[in-house]
């Protein structure tokens, strides 16, 4: 007899490249592993502000062992990353237009298909994700199988208050939970949720769950 589904929460950014690895390992495990997964699309810079963290660009021996690290894992985890020139950019708009893709569908499809379509253009094709043009143009969301009427309607969404609110309180809900940075992964285990910050916590979080990890790529 199946148990029922653990909730998993994945509070990320696209602006954190660790967060892209922890999107598709989790995404790849959604079908492996008992699990209801909700995506919680969320600010980082208002993580880093509201628990007094500070970016790692800020120290230089973390910025180059980053470097090395990040290519190590691209292949560890088969993503196809690549360092932009810019990485000094705002990720605000994009985290709105999330929260208003997930808004509209009222579900994880369409936001899993935007959310990666945004990795991408950061992390793979180095463009630019901070103005109305670049959210609407061809990958990051005409790719991902939104109408070109469904993007009018989301542009106009996605700088309304109410998704300003809803970023901001999808926000709050990660720093309620401890969050200092992203991804962080939140596991509804018998009425308590364990916390897990980072894309190298899987083997851990399979353990508390009660799931087996098979490395980074289950299918193989």
């Amino acid at each position: 007899m199946m148990t029922s589904k653990k909730v998993v929460e994945l509070f990320y950014d696209v602006a954190s490249p660790y967060s892209w690895l922890g999107f598709e390992v989790i995404c790849r495990y959604k079908n492996v592993w008992n699990i209801d997964l909700k995506f919680r699309p969320a600010f980082l810079g208002g993580v880093m502000k509201g628990s007094g963290n500070k970016s790692p660009a800020m120290v230089q021996k973390k910025v180059l062992y980053m470097d090395k690290d990040l290519s190590r894992l691209r292949d560890y985890f088969n993503v196809p990353m690549q360092h932009p020139e810019n990485t000094n950019f705002s990720s605000l708009s994009a985290m709105r237009f999330l929260t208003a893709v997930q808004e509209r569908e009222g579900g994880n499809t369409m936001a899993e298909q935007v959310s990666r379509e945004l990795f991408l253009r950061i992390w793979n094709e180095d463009k630019d994700i901070t103005e109305p043009g670049s959210l609407s143009e061809v990958p990051a969301a005409v790719k991902a199988g939104l109408s070109e009427s469904e993007i009018k309607e989301l542009l106009e969404l996605y700088t309304s208050p109410k998704m300003k609110d809803k970023l901001r309180s999808t926000t709050q809900d990660a720093l309620d939970y401890g969050a200092f940075g992203f991804p962080l992964l939140v596991c509804h285990v018998n009425s308590k949720a364990e916390v897990f910050f980072g894309s190298d916590r899987f083997e851990l979080m399979a353990h508390c769950i009660g799931e087996k990890w098979l490395g980074p790529q289950p299918e193989k």
